[in-house]
């Protein structure tokens, strides 16, 4: 009996130890995942999207002061890019993994085609190009939580806007008053 308690527990124990992902494994799952989801972006690729986010995951964009909650709200995020946006590429540089998650940093760029919501009503046709980081947390090989950084100061003088300060100083592309 006891040598059979004993099998019993090997092999459980066994068992346990094989469905757990080693360290090195969670940290290709976890590069492997922010790189998929840069390039769902890229691609406006809901399915991917679909299959990387838990259905009541939450994606932050911070340049916006936004959260998405939900697969619907994420996809509709990613899409609200590609209806301003063609020649969309995402060139994701280091990768960061944490226990719980990944960083990466990115350089976007896009070409401005069509109005972009309430803050352009025109496509101008413009190149922008800009940089930030996408921070993912992953629980069972799933995003529970995406948030975008950024600064969309940058994209938004390629576009041809001018910042004027409070003293009055304009801050424009190539120079300022």
């Amino acid at each position: 009996m006891r040598t059979l308690l004993l099998v019993a527990l090997a092999l459980a124990s066994s068992s346990c130890f094989q469905l757990r992902p080693t360290q090195d494994e969670s940290v290709r799952e976890a590069e492997l995942t922010i790189r998929t989801l840069m390039a769902a972006w890229e691609r406006g690729d809901s399915e991917i999207l679909e299959e990387l986010f838990w259905p009541d995951a939450l994606y932050d964009d911070y340049p916006n002061q936004h959260t998405y909650q939900g697969l619907d709200e994420i996809i509709g995020y990613v899409n609200a890019l590609h209806a301003w946006a063609d020649d969309v590429l995402w060139n994701v540089g280091q990768v960061h993994v944490t226990e719980t998650g990944a960083v990466a940093e990115w350089v976007f760029s896009a070409v401005q085609a069509r109005p972009m919501g309430n803050q352009l009503s025109v496509g101008t046709g413009a190149e922008v190009v800009t940089n930030g980081v996408t921070v993912i947390e992953v629980e069972g090989g799933r995003i529970t939580r995406a948030a975008d950084y950024m600064d969309t100061a940058p994209m938004l003088l390629q576009l041809g806007a001018r910042i004027e300060m409070p003293d009055a100083t304009i801050v424009e592309l190539g120079g300022g008053d």
